[in-house]
């Protein structure tokens, strides 16, 4: 990556970590108000109809990442003009598909009493709050369409910024409501009503910052022809978001489906702790793809492969660090933040971090397979939609829960990370995969050596069963984290590639610069 790419990351990077804190605490905080003032059904029930509606995002057919991928090269060359035609093109599309999502949502409506005739909830508050978050999801293509450029231009940060101010104000209010009023209507109001002004400030800071820009749907609809590329693209990324979106949105309704709400809230809660340890990596290196695809359109295969390198790294460095923080530490924090009946069996534990670890280690391989535009493995999702739902139904009538997460397993690790690095090396790098197999090997050796050594010396003396309150957790947490995260490094440093060129890089801009 040059230096302005690099810039632009780490200053994502650095706005992300100042919101990732703030809204920290009120995450924790709000949860446990929710869950003791509204209930576990209130909370499975905005959970399962969030995803429920995440599959009309379908109709989306994987647009945004095709007009990503066009904007690279016009940002890079300063042409305005160009880029308000994709931008126009864009809008077009995403004004007949929004119409499209909105006729689908009433349709689907009519089965929310099949759909939640276990919940002892009133059908007034299900259908109130389906039609809100319904609308919610409109906004994304109705208005918030033009943000695409500032990701493609790395300027996530914007973004971030007004979603993350929004969120915390819109959490707050929220907290005082429940709190005083345990009102589930009030909850979902200020739920809309702050994606709609989340929506109109965003639109308001784009046109600041590209003034210039001017998007035109009439003009869209008369080049949508000058572009057929994006129909070539959107048809094999549609088939590819096929698959992300099942293995996303379908576990919250089969777990649902094998159990109850209850469940649902108490997997929630889990998934919410851990996927707030995994911002802090993802938000490290937030606006890498689009740099990912400036860095291939130049060309130079040895830096393609070194930055591939260095990004993989830290991915799995991080991907360690997470899941062996959690594995040690989420029950007791939960014991403490809940109680003890909001803990889930271990091995649910175990399965949730596996699939978490593969979600985080696939980051680059994808990211390069969209740099490289490489979507024509069509087949490969299908089979993976398939191994998903096929091994989750099967096995969530034998193991409850512990199947339907199984089924998510399965299929990430045959299509994810076995076939997925072969297809980004031979078509995209066009060199063999058994290099990438070795190296990797390396990273498991290190990390998981690091941590059977920590497992059978260091965590028996720390007595984490015997922690009961939050002040006794810390201690523990800032003895071991912290140590198994620099023996990792050290170890990845000097015995597995990439992670020397990435600490030069991290020096060279926070020391030398």
């Amino acid at each position: 990556m040059s230096e302005s790419r690099t810039q632009k990351t780490f200053l994502n990077a650095r706005v992300n970590f100042i919101f990732y804190f703030l809204t920290l605490l009120i995450a924790f905080v709000s949860r446990k108000i929710f869950l003791s003032n509204l209930g576990d059904d209130f909370i499975g029930l905005t959970g399962t109809l969030s995803s429920i509606l995440g599959f009309l995002n379908l109709a989306e057919l994987g647009i945004a990442t095709s007009i990503a991928v066009l904007l690279y090269k016009p940002i890079f060359n300063k042409d305005r003009q160009q880029i308000n035609e994709i931008i126009s093109v864009f809008g077009y599309i995403y004004s007949i598909i929004g119409k499209g999502i909105l006729c689908i949502g009433i349709i689907l409506s009519a089965f929310l009493p099949l759909i939640f005739e276990k919940t002892t909830m009133p059908l007034g508050i299900v259908f109130f709050a389906y039609y809100s978050y319904l609308t919610s999801s409109l906004l994304s293509y109705f208005i918030n369409y033009k943000q695409i450029l500032l990701g493609a231009d790395q300027r996530n940060y914007v973004i971030t910024a007004y979603y993350q101010t929004s969120l915390i104000t819109k959490n707050i209010i929220q907290l005082l409501l429940c709190y005083y009023t345990h009102n589930y209507y009030l909850w979902v109001i200020i739920e809309l009503s702050f994606s709609i002004v989340y929506s109109c400030l965003l639109n308001w800071k784009i046109k600041q910052v590209y003034p210039w820009l001017v998007s035109d749907l009439k003009l869209g609809r008369k080049l949508f022809k000058k572009y057929p590329e994006i129909v070539v693209k959107t048809k094999q990324v549609f088939v590819q978001r096929v698959a992300a979106t099942i293995l996303t949105q379908t576990t919250t309704p089969l777990i649902y489906a094998y159990s109850t709400l209850q469940i649902v809230a108490y997997y929630g809660n889990y998934v919410m702790l851990i996927e707030k340890g995994a911002q802090i990596i993802n938000m490290t290196m937030s606006g890498a793809n689009a740099g990912i695809g400036n860095l291939i359109a130049e060309g130079n295969k040895e830096r393609i492969l070194s930055v591939f390198w260095e990004l993989r790294a830290f991915r799995y460095w991080g991907a360690f660090v997470l899941v062996f923080s959690f594995y040690y530490f989420i029950e007791p924090f939960i014991r403490i933040w809940l109680g003890p009946e909001y803990i889930l069996d271990r091995y649910l534990l175990i399965i949730i971090l596996l699939n978490i670890f593969i979600g985080q280690t696939r980051v680059i391989v994808m990211g390069f397979l969209n740099g490289y535009g490489l979507f024509k493995d069509t087949w490969s999702p299908v089979v993976e939609a398939c191994i998903n739902i096929g091994c989750a139904v099967g096995l969530g009538r034998l193991m409850g829960i512990g199947g339907v997460l199984l089924g998510t397993t399965i299929s990430l690790v045959l299509i994810i990370c076995l076939w997925k690095p072969y297809f980004l090396y031979k078509e995209g790098f066009q060199m063999s995969v058994v290099s990438y197999w070795v190296k990797t090997f390396r990273y498991f050796l290190i990390s998981l050596g690091v941590w059977f050594m920590l497992d059978y010396g260091l965590v028996p003396k720390l007595c984490l069963e015997e922690i009961s309150s939050f002040t006794q957790l810390l201690v523990p947490i800032l003895v071991l984290v912290p140590i198994y995260s620099i023996l990792t490094w050290l170890g990845y440093y000097y015995g597995a590639s990439g992670m020397k060129d990435f600490t030069k890089r991290l020096y060279a801009f926070f020391i030398k610069r």
